[in-house]
């Protein structure tokens, strides 16, 4: 079973909370908003018990919830000392795009709702900058559209490419991020890929991604199309998108099929160990 996963998200109102919120719900988050801090341990401690339909959680929480955000701060050091990993995303975004938000929304900010915008988010990032200096992830969503934010909590982090011909999302797959002793190690290297092919679903998915790619190319090939280009992604592009990108490298040369891999995103990640590029990694087919 996968990991535990809580996610606690904050930030600046009017960045998109609610946006991430919707696409981690998308994703097959438990997704709570606006909880009160002092509540985070216990449900926490609730949904690590709840087995496969708890073990992914995200939890909204902001200045909305008055004196009850002062709680934070001992929350995080209750779920340390419970030893729940947990990480924190931070939303963010220019004065002068959150006022703009304001405007064409028509919304008050919570902290001046008889004042000026500007003043409630001087007052807001004061509150949070204590939190936003332990973040794990900080999201400027400045320029980003709602599309944008949602691409950027799925597959391809970086952005789909957008000279492929085919796009395989395998965010399904068992995510070796959560396991802390893989986390900055990426899917080349042995005992990561190891981990995500020790799963069934994987195994069913590489051959029906075998078999569709078996079917698909001697047709391209027989119409006359010289090139194809086949993305993988995930969330990150450091762990399974890697491994099934290498799967199928390898599987279309014993095919006989001049094949070429790149992993453009794995090393924009904080990469501690990636495999000697002069061994041969065998993967099972």
């Amino acid at each position: 079973m996968e990991a535990f996963r809580l996610l606690i998200v904050t930030g600046m109102s009017g960045a998109g909370k609610t946006q991430v919120l919707q696409a981690l719900e998308d994703m097959g988050y438990l997704c709570i908003d606006n909880i009160p801090p002092v509540l985070i341990p216990k449900l926490s401690e609730i949904c690590r018990q709840g087995g496969e339909r708890t073990n992914r959680v995200a939890l909204v929480v902001d200045i909305r919830g008055g004196e009850f955000f002062e709680a934070l701060s001992s929350s995080l050091d209750t779920l340390k000392d419970m030893k729940v990993d947990f990480e924190i995303v931070f939303m963010d975004a220019t004065d002068e795009t959150l006022i703009r938000r304001y405007k064409e929304s028509r919304r008050s900010h919570p902290l001046a709702p008889n004042g000026l915008i500007t003043t409630g988010l001087k007052k807001e990032r004061q509150i949070l900058n204590s939190v936003r200096h332990k973040a794990d992830f900080i999201i400027d969503t400045t320029n980003m559209k709602t599309a944008s934010l949602k691409e950027y909590f799925f597959g391809f982090k970086y952005g789909i490419p957008l000279d492929a011909d085919m796009v395989w999302d395998v965010r399904f797959l068992p995510n070796p991020f959560y396991i802390p002793e893989f986390r900055h190690k990426t899917g080349r290297v042995k005992a990561v890929n190891e981990y995500i092919h020790s799963f069934e679903v994987t195994e069913e998915f590489k051959r029906r991604y075998f078999d569709t790619m078996d079917f698909l190319v001697p047709n391209y090939e027989q119409e006359g199309k010289s090139q194809f280009i086949v993305a993988v992604g995930c969330t990150g592009g450091m762990h399974r998108s890697v491994a099934m990108a290498e799967a199928l490298y390898s599987h279309l040369l014993e095919k006989g099929y001049r094949v070429t891999v790149e992993h453009r995103d794995m090393m924009k990640n904080n990469v501690e160990e990636d495999y000697n590029p002069h061994e041969i990694i065998t993967l099972d087919n």
